[in-house]
């Protein structure tokens, strides 16, 4: 008996689920059975985890905007700058540590803008730490604790393909800052894309995750890292049982990343457009199934074109496995890996087909050409960059996008005071079609009384007169 005691969580819950039921057992609920039964738990499974997972304080400072700015009282005393005050702000989330030298994974929504970031272990001792890399796209961010010859616990990192739906999870953060927590449940779904963030493929819970869980493990039986949660789907702001956590093969390919010492995250340039494939389109195509990633462009000369993809055909699985829409295509090419050669699976006209593709960054195959524009003309004190699949991608912008367009900004210049915009794309100026950063400047070198702008923001074009 004392040695059934001991056993694990994973094995008392695999004994017990091997046991002959009554058909009274199976039809009505019942009490513990056996002193056995009574000694089921998961404190084993949080022994081995929870020391892994760390609390994550990020501070940034803030600019306040003075209450009395734009009164004219005031802006007698003062001029038109008017004393602005500078606010501390505080943020707490959660992160796990993946390598024994003090590597951790945590969300960047949960440090993005900070000035100042600790680490604070489950024993309460508290770090300084660095950023490694980050990127907004996929929300994630690596740290590394600022220690010196001290090994730390890690969570080791498991197989998020091997996840099925109806698996027991456990999800490990700090939410509402009230300190470590455990909470239980099972993958609720796969492959879901309805959160506003750019993975577009998530792990569904049922587990609670509520704020301050961001960045923290959601861990299988075996005591592995599946997915880091990052999201919850609520009106009110706390845990309605549904939850999101980033599959951690994700999170393998961007600690790689990290570890190779890249300053951005690359991801793989397809070269074509794709859209979900509707009951319609299935009916249309003669598809037995509502899913894959329905190709409905490709780029000239783009990895996809040299694959032979074509508009019309439906792009059903990477390697194997299956692609339920465009953002699982986008995540299975991302988790493969710059430089890998990806088997596509394709119907076209009812034959199922195999392309072959490798993938790579996307090229800079024009020139960015950067410049800072001066003088006095409404574009002053704008950076603009010729645009190239390259640019787009880190613009966050469509990668078949072409022209000139608005990198950044200098404050309180011309162009911001005027509501110009990062990724604003210029059309024309004056009636001359910008095609690139030469011609922007030359067209803004002339002294007009009047200037009419065209410019290109969020798909939408938008015309502004200045004098």
């Amino acid at each position: 008996m004392q040695v059934l005691l001991k056993r694990t969580a994973v094995s008392m819950i695999a004994l017990i689920m091997t046991m002959p039921l009554s058909a009274e057992a199976q039809t009505a609920k019942s009490v513990p059975q056996s002193q056995m039964q009574m000694q089921l738990s998961f404190a084993p499974l949080v022994k081995q985890t929870a020391g892994a997972v760390v609390n994550v304080y990020a501070e940034r400072q803030v600019q306040q905007r003075s209450p009395f700015a734009g009164d004219p009282f005031f802006e007698q005393f003062f001029g038109q700058r008017m004393p602005n005050r500078t606010e501390k702000q505080a943020s707490l989330g959660s992160g796990v540590i993946v390598e024994a030298n003090g590597t951790v994974i945590t969300n960047n929504h949960v440090i993005d803008g900070a000035d100042d970031i600790k680490i604070a272990l489950s024993d309460g001792r508290e770090f300084p730490c660095k950023v490694v890399l980050k990127d907004d796209r996929v929300d994630l961010a690596v740290l590394k604790i600022q220690s010196k010859n001290e090994s730390f616990p890690i969570l080791p990192i498991g197989n998020s393909d091997a996840v099925e739906v109806g698996d027991l999870v456990l999800a490990i953060g700090n939410p509402f800052g009230v300190g470590q927590t455990v909470t239980s449940g099972i993958v609720s779904a796969l492959a879901r894309n309805q959160v506003k963030n750019e993975v577009g493929f998530f792990i569904q819970t049922d587990a609670s995750i509520n704020p301050g869980n961001s960045g923290g493990a959601l861990a299988n039986m075996s005591g592995e890292l599946i997915g880091l949660n990052t999201a919850i789907f609520s009106q009110g702001g706390g845990s309605n049982g549904i939850g999101f956590a980033i599959p951690a093969n994700l999170v393998k390919v961007f600690l790689a990343a990290a570890d190779r010492g890249d300053k951005t995250f690359g991801r793989p340039y397809i070269g074509a457009s794709f859209e979900p494939v509707t009951s319609d389109v299935a009916e249309a195509l003669g598809l037995d199934k509502v899913r894959g990633a329905l190709v409905t462009k490709v780029v000239d000369g783009g990895p996809a074109a040299k694959a032979g993809l074509k508009a019309g055909e439906v792009v059903t699985a990477v390697n194997n496995i299956p692609v339920e829409h465009p953002d699982a295509l986008g995540y299975r090419l991302t988790t493969a890996g710059l430089g890998a050669t990806v088997d596509l699976t394709v119907l076209d006209n009812g034959k199922e087909l195999h392309d072959s593709m490798m993938l790579a960054a996307a090229p800079e195959s024009t020139p960015r050409d950067e410049k800072l524009i001066q003088g006095n003309n409404p574009f002053s004190g704008a950076t603009v960059a010729n645009l190239s699949p390259r640019v787009a991608d880190e613009l966050h912008l469509p990668t078949d996008s072409s022209g000139v367009v608005v990198e950044n900004l200098k404050a309180d210049s011309p162009a911001d005071r005027l509501g110009f915009a990062p990724k604003d794309i210029v059309i024309s100026i004056n009636g001359v079609n910008i095609t690139s950063t030469d011609v922007l400047q030359q067209a803004v070198n002339g002294n007009p009384s009047f200037w009419r702008v065209e410019i290109e923001r969020d798909g939408q074009r938008i015309r502004q007169f200045f004098r």
